[in-house]
């Protein structure tokens, strides 16, 4: 080969390795700030996420349970409420001027939840978060507060309907409790301690339906709990009137109390059954308040010793032992001494139990009564009154 090709061919060859050479030092450069950028971007660099991960992410992150809070939290309002109570056993102040002056009172401020399901402003809540209120101020989802006005209290029931002045608001949906299914999920939402924060925003906690149709009745608070819904999702103060949802974000009951020996959420809570709020909020709506139902007739327990007497084999039922001239009850053939032992459907052991029983009824209803009249059972039909 002579002498001039064969440097030729070396200046190729040379040429190629530093094209070579030069192409790889680029990729591995490239490689490199590949790295940096997806781990530890330089500093001034903002870490520019791709969508697509970001929304995949949020779909796994995403539950039943989160898409029901993000549906009912909008409608979820906190309640500040202003009371007056009586105070006892101040200094100074004896009898001299109980009688002139009446009892010491002070201003009392507390906190509640209650849950937006009008258009128009329209709010559930508890009757003992605004009873005695001298002043009521709801404040919403995103921040605004409200003057509201007291519309009607059921106190029986627990139950208080209030109203801001405000349209065109997200509000709640109302489920159904007629159906729930012990061990579902339930979620309970409020503001508990909210006010110390300054954050009208509710906070969530989560359970399952533990039992429902639990019977409750304090006579000393003149307070009737009906098929109530027990869950063990905690509620706590602050969470008085907010609503208990299922996982299709609509409100199955309205929280009510709890049963605690250190005044904290142990897991047993009770919710008044959303059926029975929808029909306690027309009638307050409409009425202003819950019309005073008149049956005409008076019961009394079956002692051991009225059961002997009657020849009775147990003391289950109620003894009718009044019954008005011309009332529903007489009207519809009730008499002195019939033992009833249901109404519609709910069998009755004592007096409670019938008071449970009508605790629903309301003006123009009927109830079915079955009884027992001289050893005979019977089945009457009788149409409630109204007091007027």
């Amino acid at each position: 080969m002579p002498k001039k090709t064969f440097i030729s061919l070396l200046l190729l060859v040379c040429v190629i390795n530093i094209c070579l050479l030069f192409i790889y030092d680029q990729i591995k450069s490239l490689k490199k700030n590949q790295i940096q950028e997806n781990n530890q971007p330089p500093y001034g660099m903002q870490n520019t996420t791709n969508p697509l991960d970001l929304a995949i992410d949020n779909y796994h992150r995403s539950t039943v349970i989160t898409e029901a809070v993000q549906k009912i939290e909008p409608a979820v309002v906190s309640i500040y409420v202003i009371k007056t109570e009586i105070t006892h056993n101040l200094p100074f102040y004896d009898d001299f001027y109980y009688y002139f002056f009446g009892p010491p009172e002070r201003n009392v401020e507390s906190m509640a939840t209650g849950v937006l399901f009008t258009v128009d402003g329209y709010i559930i809540t508890n009757s003992h978060v605004v009873e005695r209120a001298k002043q009521i101020n709801v404040v919403s989802y995103e921040g605004t507060e409200y003057a509201a006005k007291l519309i009607g209290l059921d106190i029986m029931h627990d139950i208080a309907i209030i109203k801001i002045e405000a349209d065109n608001l997200i509000h709640a949906q109302l489920g159904n409790s007629s159906d729930l299914l012990i061990g579902e999920w339930a979620i309970a939402i409020g503001n508990p301690y909210g006010f110390l924060m300054k954050d009208s925003k509710p906070s969530v906690s989560v359970g399952v339906i533990s039992a429902v149709d639990r019977n409750f009745s304090n006579q000393v608070e003149s307070k009737i709990y009906k098929g109530m819904i027990q869950t063990d999702a905690a509620i706590n103060p602050g969470n008085s009137g907010g609503p208990l949802v299922n996982i299709h974000g609509e409100v199955i009951g309205i929280n009510s109390f709890i049963f605690s020996e250190s005044g904290g959420s142990i897991g047993i809570g009770f919710a008044i059954p959303i059926d029975r709020v929808k029909r306690i909020s027309s009638e307050l709506i409409s009425f202003g308040m819950i019309r005073e139902v008149y049956l005409g007739f008076k019961i009394q327990d079956i002692t051991r010793l009225i059961a002997n007497y009657l020849k009775l084999k147990n003391t289950n039922g109620v003894i009718v032992s009044i019954v008005d001239p011309k009332g529903p009850a007489q009207i519809a053939g009730l008499k002195r001494g019939d033992l009833i032992y249901y109404i519609n459907n709910d069998f009755i052991k004592n007096s409670t139990d019938a008071a449970l029983a009508v605790s629903d009824l309301t003006p123009h209803e009927q109830i079915t009564i079955k009884l027992i009249r001289e050893g005979k059972e019977i089945e009457i039909t009788l149409t409630a009154g109204e007091y007027q």
